[in-house]
């Protein structure tokens, strides 16, 4: 059975996108985190069909479920809480992994967290360097969203300080990947591709960082146009029947993101006078990006917090995180008749 002295054990579910993780947490513990990926569906398409993403959701649920509670070595009546992702996220996903936390809750007679994505991402960190500084800078990039996140108290709301205006930082990664003739999901491979490749060999466009830019959006992010001067740099080697060096327009392009990223992120750091920066999202497995977070960081004598890589992608282990989180903290449960949100707020925590 399970006991609140060691933290709540709590089972998360994540079904937002195209990974269905179930997670199992006991306080700041990690005891298992299995995920089914879609991902080799999508492939074909070069980006994930969110029909195709539901239904490999409700295949993939139960045997994951079941790998989870066996991993942990725990019975699913052995839980303290649900948690879920509510949103954001594909519509028809969430409701997936939301209908398969209201069953668990009623039939378990547990409570019922419906948490917000983001947030998640956020108390993961938890889960490998222990309780988030308080206050502390988030900045989570992924293919759905790029947001630098004011955090006080991960359980209760966030305050937003920037988020991406078009393009999202993964989404970027994934376009010019398709360009470049490279795999889907694009953001490891271009990571790959860019060791061998020259950084400084292209100079690509760094959005929203000029001065007029600066006034209005000043710790907001755009990368649809730095996607555009990719797309156009290629065409015009290819048109000149030129070889096009992937290696080197991968790493330039690499480079101007993580350059833009980090740089937003160290200036609302220091504006907002917080010393500690965490970084979540599926782009922040991107091996530069760690690396010149890390370097501009400790030039400012600003700490970086980054999950090792399997965290920062989706997956159960950050909902169970965040459940475990509001549990302990005496946060009130969601409603039973809790909807799936695909457009929900970052600052609504819990649903």
């Amino acid at each position: 059975m399970s006991s609140l002295t060691d933290g709540p054990l709590v089972l998360g579910i994540e079904t937002s996108c195209d990974e269905t993780g179930i997670g199992i947490v006991r306080g700041h513990t990690l005891l298992a985190d299995a995920v089914a990926s879609s991902v080799e569906e999508h492939a074909r398409f070069g980006g994930v069909v969110p029909e195709v993403a539901s239904r490999a959701h409700l295949e993939a649920m139960v045997p994951t479920l079941e790998r989870a509670c066996e991993t942990a070595g725990i019975r699913l009546q052995d839980v303290d809480a649900i948690a879920v992702t509510s949103g954001p996220g594909l519509a028809g996903a969430l409701l997936v992994g939301v209908a398969a936390a209201k069953a668990l809750a009623l039939g378990l007679g547990k409570p019922l967290y419906g948490v917000n994505h983001l947030a998640a991402h956020v108390a993961v960190d938890q889960l490998e360097h222990g309780p988030l500084p308080e206050p502390c800078l988030a900045m989570l990039v992924s293919g759905g969203h790029s947001s630098l996140l004011k955090v006080e108290d991960v359980t209760v709301g966030v305050d937003p300080l920037g988020a991406t205006i078009d393009d999202a930082a993964g989404e970027a990664f994934d376009k010019v990947a398709r360009l470049l003739g490279l795999p889907f999901p694009g953001g490891p491979h271009i990571d790959k591709a860019a060791v061998s490749g020259n950084s400084v060999a292209i100079d690509f466009p760094r959005g929203l960082t000029a001065r007029r830019d600066l006034e209005r959006h000043r710790f907001d992010f755009s990368f649809s146009g730095l996607k555009t001067s990719v797309a156009r740099w290629v065409e015009a080697k290819q048109r000149a029947g030129e070889t096009v060096d992937v290696a080197d327009v991968a790493a330039s392009f690499q480079e101007a993101v993580c350059d833009v990223l980090t740089r937003k992120a160290l200036d609302a750091a220091v504006t907002h006078g917080i010393e500690d920066i965490l970084i979540g999202g599926g782009v922040a497995a991107n091996s530069r990006l760690r690396a010149m977070a890390e370097e501009r960081a400790a030039a400012k004598g600003i700490r970086v917090r980054v999950p090792r890589p399997g965290l920062c992608t989706d997956n159960g282990a950050m909902v169970a995180a965040l459940g475990a989180e509001l549990v302990a903290r005496g946060r009130d449960a969601s409603s039973l008749d809790l909807p799936a949100d695909s457009s929900q707020p970052i600052t609504t925590v819990v649903a």
